[in-house]
Order: C-alpha cells, then structure tokens, then sequence
C-alpha cells in the first residue's frame, strides 16, 4: 500500500498547484469544501471534519464569514446552537476550483488508452468504498 501512499501524495501536490486561483487559504478552501459540498453543519461537526480544534475553527469561521462565504443560521433542532452555511459566492469559488483540479486531473491522464482510464475510475471507487466503511464505524 506505499505506492497508493506516494501517489496520493503526489497527486495532491500536482492538483494543488491551481488552489492558488482560487484566492483562498488551503485552511480556509478546506473547511468550505466540508460545507459546500458535505451540506450545512454547526461548528464543532466542522472542526471535527478537519481535524481541528473549536477555537481554531471559529477564528476560521468568522474570517470566512467577514469575507461574504458563510453565514451562520440558528440550528433548527437546538436553540443554543447554529449551523453554518455556505453562500453562494463561495459555492461559485469552490466549483470553479473543483473544475480547474478536474481539468489538470484530465491532462494528467489524457495520454492514457480509455481501458487505463477506466482503470483509474474504479480505483478511485473502490477508495471512496473504503474510506465511507471506515467513516462509518
């Protein structure tokens, strides 16, 4: 499993190269990818996600909502709570980042015969089978 290991590893620094455009932080584009793709959650389910501490994340939080890309609703079920929603000028900065990653995935593995490319999809599948295994346990 070391070479999945290495290639992921470098994957991500190939693909991470573009992040810049985004004109975002890495901490900040992570924890709004939780919220624009994963949906709403309150702050301590966004900490946990990434694997920060509350503290941190509501510094992170309140720089991004002075930026205009979360806001903050009252929790529907719990009145001393709030969840945190992205906006959509956030949703629209992520997407377009999602796309330029896709697009450097694409050149990438643009040489590669449609078989290996297939290949790469499953593999990729299987992953994400694993890692929603172990997430639920």
């Amino acid at each position: 499993m070391s070479s999945i290991h290495s290639a992921a590893i470098h994957l991500l620094r190939r693909v991470r190269v573009v992040d810049e455009e985004m004109g975002i932080t890495p901490a900040r584009a992570s924890a709004l990818s939780v919220l624009v793709f994963g949906g709403p959650c309150t702050l301590t389910e966004l900490a946990r996600a990434e694997q920060v501490t509350t503290a941190t994340m509501s510094r992170l939080v309140s720089a991004l909502e002075e930026e205009g890309l979360v806001r903050r609703e009252p929790h529907e079920a719990d009145a001393r709570a709030v969840r945190l929603h992205a906006t959509a000028k956030a949703r629209r900065i992520l997407e377009r980042g999602r796309a330029r990653r896709e697009q450097v995935l694409d050149e990438l593995f643009a040489h590669l015969p449609a078989r290996d490319r297939a290949t790469v999809d499953r593999a990729a599948a299987i992953i994400e089978e694993c890692l929603a295994v172990t997430s639920a346990s």
